[in-house]
């Protein structure tokens, strides 16, 4: 069995991004990890180079600044990196997200159980989308609970958007992805990243979605989808993490949004039915 990492890149430095962590997290069950690098105003190739791997291939890329159409900037970057993998699996990681090195059996072992299984076309992963501090997550249906990150490489696939996969039955109507869990954890650590750069990212990227760029203030959420973590993060990214101590301090008189309010009452049902309404992007699939 062979494993194509990959993901793309633009600017990963300035923008705070723990992309070599990220790579690191995975390099031991993967063939290779290519990366689809857009022209960056920083050291990010210098960094990548610095990873001292055989595994590492670099494709370099022009972005199309006139492409602002749904992000899908994107999904042409995730694609020409994805296209250059030769495994058997594509393994997609982006370049805020780690893999904990207590779970790369685990990962490695459903890869090759369902390598020859057509019924499985993907491997979803469970989030924990860290917020304001390395010990703080979110728990919210607004939040995706479940990805799959991993995608059979010998199936018509193409991703709409930076974030999935759409496969293409028959060519005529894209579906989701049939997919299993793995049982492995995703560390999502996007917002641990400073304010500043995380504004900074959403200055540079509004424009490829034709949003108004409105800043971000992390004390600004709704305080009561706020949880202590009380795990362990990846050994690879524990130098990057800030060090902070307890719980992030949201806003208490925070002002709930639309948007925050329909999640606190979706909720409310999930936890009287006891079940998880959160968006996915993938199939059960039937083994």
């Amino acid at each position: 069995m062979k494993v194509s990492g990959f993901t793309f890149l633009r600017n990963g430095e300035i923008l705070g991004y723990p992309f070599k962590e990220s790579i690191q997290s995975i390099l031991p069950i993967v063939d290779e990890f290519v990366i689809a690098l857009g022209n960056s105003e920083d050291n990010t190739e210098e960094i990548l180079k610095s990873i001292k791997s055989d595994k590492i291939r670099i494709i370099k890329t022009i972005w199309n600044e006139n492409m602002q159409d749904r992000g899908f900037i994107y999904a042409q970057q995730k694609n020409i990196a994805h296209y250059n993998c030769t495994g058997d699996w594509a393994f997609y990681l982006e370049g805020d997200e780690v893999v904990h090195e207590n779970d790369l059996d685990k990962i490695y072992e459903t890869m090759k159980k369902y390598k020859d299984n057509p019924n499985v076309e993907a491997i979803g992963f469970d989030y924990i989308h860290f917020y304001g501090n390395a010990n703080t997550y979110v728990d919210s249906p607004g939040w995706y609970r479940r990805e799959v990150r991993i995608i059979k490489n010998n199936i018509r696939v193409f991703a709409p958007g930076g974030l999935y996969w759409v496969v293409m039955h028959k060519n005529k109507k894209g579906r989701y992805p049939y997919a299993v869990m793995s049982g492995a954890k995703m560390y999502h650590y996007g917002w641990v990243r400073s304010e500043e750069q995380m504004n900074l990212k959403l200055k540079k990227v509004k424009k490829y979605w034709k949003h108004k760029y409105e800043p971000i203030d992390y004390r600004e959420i709704d305080p009561t989808i706020l949880r202590e973590f009380k795990g362990t993060h990846p050994k690879v990214i524990q130098d990057w993490l800030p060090k902070e101590e307890g719980i992030f301090k949201a806003n208490p008189n925070h002002k709930l949004t639309k948007k925050e309010k329909k999640h606190r009452l979706v909720r409310k049902i999930e936890k009287l039915f006891n079940i998880d309404l959160s968006k996915k992007h993938f199939k059960p699939a039937k083994v």
